[in-house]
């Protein structure tokens, strides 16, 4: 089956060819980017030579539609709602790794991401790709909107507690920290060397465009209203993602208890590791992988849990599961060509 990818140049494409290049049943098809087109992909990423021969490519529609099976999105937001309707109409399934289709609210969108918001339609139409909570609708999309990098890591550390009903759903406090290559590959004074060097600080609060994504799933999946405060930090490293969640218990439960809830509520999810009591996951851990591991602790003397959650940003929160979600709607096994184990140190 033949893989287009739009939005070639960037982080989570280049991370697509890495696992659409060893994948059994997913060979590259056209690589789309209208800034560069006509450009070898090996001289825009020379570790590709002799990987990606073809050059890039303009979007065209019909050209996509004939040569390939099934496109990967990953362009900035606000673009991708404009080039799918017209790839669904051709008949081609999409994954889009942007955020235009994760909200299905149109005026939530408008307010977070300051884009013109998609078509109700394909709003409705697109199916969450958090592949481990929406497995079965995911088998039966055409449209999947590939979860965010910070919804992952904190939903999936969030939701066993949140629909056992332990939880006190008005304390959630995310603390979230993530490496540079979150940011894109575009030039910014965020991701000056000399800025992130040695450096931690804190972006977005209380505006990140990730809080309703977060906010939706976990409303869904409780049945009750979620707010949540959720805090970002850039940190001086190029992979990962860790998520340190915080929630006050209803009743005494030792850290044991919501250790087997958790390996139990996630028991035939193969990407999903519980760590033992004591044992909390750290970013290296996973890079490279499309694993999500999560430590678990809790305080006796205040009853609260916290939760540490950790992935590898451009695998599990992105390309990864866009490759996990891919598998899932065409029948194939969902471990298939994502068995890497990860890369340490």
């Amino acid at each position: 089956m033949k893989a287009a990818i739009i939005g070639g140049t960037g982080y989570g494409s280049i991370e697509l060819v890495r696992l659409i290049n060893k994948h059994p049943y997913l060979e590259i098809g056209s690589v789309v980017s209208n800034s560069q087109a006509g450009v070898n992909f090996s001289d825009v990423y020379p570790h590709l030579s002799d990987v990606v021969v073809q050059p890039l490519e303009t979007f065209n529609t019909k050209r996509l539609s004939e040569e390939n099976d099934i496109v990967f999105l990953a362009t900035p937001s606000g673009v991708s709602s404009k080039l799918v309707p017209q790839l669904l109409d051709e008949g081609i399934k999409c994954i889009d790794l942007s955020g235009d289709f994760r909200l299905r609210s149109a005026e939530d969108y408008e307010t977070w991401y300051q884009h013109s918001s998609p078509e109700e339609e394909y709003l409705k139409q697109a199916v969450y790709g958090l592949s481990e909570i929406y497995k079965e609708e995911i088998k039966e999309a055409t449209l999947i909107a590939n979860p965010g990098c910070y919804p992952t890591a904190t939903n999936l550390g969030l939701l066993p507690i949140m629909k056992s009903k332990l939880a006190d759903e008005n304390s959630i406090i995310i603390d979230a920290k993530s490496g540079v290559s979150g940011a894109g590959r575009g030039l910014s004074l965020t991701s000056h060397y000399s800025e992130i060097n040695e450096n931690t600080k804190a972006y977005k609060l209380g505006k990140h465009q990730h809080i309703p994504e977060i906010e939706q799933v976990l409303t869904d999946e409780s049945g009750n209203p979620i707010t949540v405060t959720f805090t970002t930090h850039l940190v001086p490293m190029t992979r990962g993602i860790m998520s340190t969640m915080y929630v006050n218990l209803k009743e005494k439960i030792s850290t044991q208890k919501v250790i087997d809830l958790y390996k139990q509520f996630y028991q035939e999810c193969h990407f999903i590791r519980v760590r033992p009591e004591g044992n909390i996951p750290a970013t290296k851990e996973v890079m490279g992988s499309n694993f999500c591991d999560i430590g678990l602790h809790v305080d006796e003397r205040t009853n609260r849990l916290t939760i540490i959650s950790v992935i590898d940003n451009l695998v599990k929160g992105a390309a990864g599961q866009a490759i996990q979600n891919a598998n899932l709607m065409n029948g194939w096994d969902e471990q298939t060509g994502l068995t890497d184990i990860p890369i340490y140190p």
